[in-house]
């Protein structure tokens, strides 16, 4: 578990960190926050979810997913359509931001979580991956 943490917390990092590079906009919804609907914001990101953490980012944001029945109900419309476990996929969702209780008792996690109430739109794709990181076998 610890190990599976460490990991996505490094993916996270290598994500949030891509040296100012520009890439090609892939024909999707921008990624990042957009207007306010029934007291919900919309949020247009990449969501993962492994082991027991969650993830939705940005351009501009990464936030963690409360993990409730809605971030559940997403991550099954998530897992035909990622080609392995560590992709992401481009979803558009209405949600609120809390302030994650794990954060505020340890320290750790993202600062903000985001709750999501409603799916709007799940990409057919998954996102391109910005680094690939492959284990190698040894003899």
């Amino acid at each position: 578990m610890k190990k599976q943490l460490f990991v996505l917390c490094l993916l996270m990092t290598l994500f949030a960190c891509k040296n100012g590079e520009e890439k090609e906009q892939v024909a999707t919804a921008p990624v990042s926050e957009t207007e306010t609907t029934e007291n919900y914001k919309v949020f247009s990101g990449e969501f993962i979810y492994i082991a027991d953490g969650a993830v939705l980012k940005g351009n501009n944001f990464i936030y963690g997913v409360t993990i409730d029945d809605k971030m559940h109900e997403l991550a099954k419309l998530v897992e035909p359509i990622k080609k392995d476990e560590f992709d992401m996929v481009p979803v558009r969702v209405k949600g609120e931001l809390v302030i994650n209780p794990l954060f505020v008792n340890t320290g750790e996690g993202w600062k903000q979580n985001v709750t999501i109430k409603e799916i709007i739109k799940v990409s057919d794709t998954p996102a391109p991956a910005d680094v690939r990181i492959e284990e190698k076998q040894t003899k």
